[in-house]
């Protein structure tokens, strides 16, 4: 209902889509999930958008961030990324809007163009590791300071301000830091250096959507240039990605060999952020990949 929308954020849409001539709100539907924002399907005169909002205090810039990097995503020209209507702020709340992609069902063959496609992505690259702004990756602020190295870039701004969080929070044990810091010393020899490639950031099956033909489109970016593997990575850790994209995606845009096996030494960075927002049913697991590539 539209009484679900707040005043203010009503009226910065209004602002916000003025050019298009008088505005008349019909309808606000929630769509399901979602634990940081408010968000949903706004019916209008002039089209249907996705809005979400959220608490401009509590997350300071959010949606200016994910605006920049969903349009760093649409620059690559890719895949399908919702088109960033605008954004707009005040003391309270702050919203986004994006066009609205009407949902269906995903195929064999969306799961193949998924994984072309995001092989497309990632052959864009950068000079650097990182980004020039920092974002966010769920609630959490997610800090990209460019580096020249992916090992440097993925211990100094993934992992260790990651863990110096849960210690702080008393999520885990002190003791950590020293086994993170013998696990440091063995990356070089881990995981093989790439030219830094263009990545989605938080890379998981609830931020891709399928659209009415069943093309795939990314939602909710941690956008930064990392290392390729980061992404792939990511999807596995829930296990919830169709066999075809993976073939699709190697097929299209070679990994090096024994991939697979480094998929867990890079989930540790989203089971930290998992850890720290969700509590220490993830500690369980990051124990047992340190145990492994002790």
């Amino acid at each position: 209902m539209l009484d679900d929308i707040p005043r203010n954020v009503q009226h910065g849409i209004r602002s916000l889509l003025e050019t298009k001539g008088l505005i008349e709100f019909y309808d606000f539907i929630f769509s399901s999930g979602g634990c940081i924002n408010q968000g949903g399907r706004l019916k209008t005169n002039v089209g249907d958008y996705f809005l979400k909002w959220n608490s401009a205090g509590k997350f300071p810039a959010m949606f200016e961030v994910e605006a920049r990097g969903l349009r760093l995503l649409r620059a690559a020209k890719a895949m399908t990324i919702p088109a960033v209507v605008g954004f707009g702020s005040d003391n309270t709340n702050q919203f986004l809007v994006l066009a609205f992609i009407e949902q269906g069902a995903a195929s064999k063959q969306s799961w193949e163009t998924l994984g072309r496609q995001l092989s497309i992505l990632h052959k864009v690259t950068n000079d650097f590791y990182g980004l020039e702004h920092n974002n966010y990756i769920g609630s959490l602020g997610q800090f990209n300071e460019q580096h020249a190295s992916w090992h440097r870039f993925f211990i100094e701004r993934r992992l260790g301000i990651q863990l110096k969080l849960a210690v702080d929070s008393g999520l885990i044990e002190a003791g950590f830091i020293k086994d993170f810091e013998s696990f440091y010393t063995k990356l070089p020899s881990l995981i093989p250096e790439e030219k830094p490639s263009l990545l989605h950031g938080d890379l998981w099956s609830g931020n891709i959507i399928f659209n009415e033909s069943g093309e795939p489109c990314l939602i909710d970016p941690a956008v930064y240039y990392g290392h390729r593997e980061a992404d792939l990575a990511m999807t596995r850790l829930f296990e919830t990605f169709d066999s075809e994209f993976y073939s699709s995606y190697e097929e299209s845009f070679p990994l090096l060999p024994g991939h697979a096996g480094r998929a867990d030494i890079y989930n540790l960075y989203p089971l930290l952020v998992h850890l720290n927002l969700f509590g220490s049913t993830y500690r369980g697991r990051i124990t047992s990949i340190l145990k492994k590539f002790g």
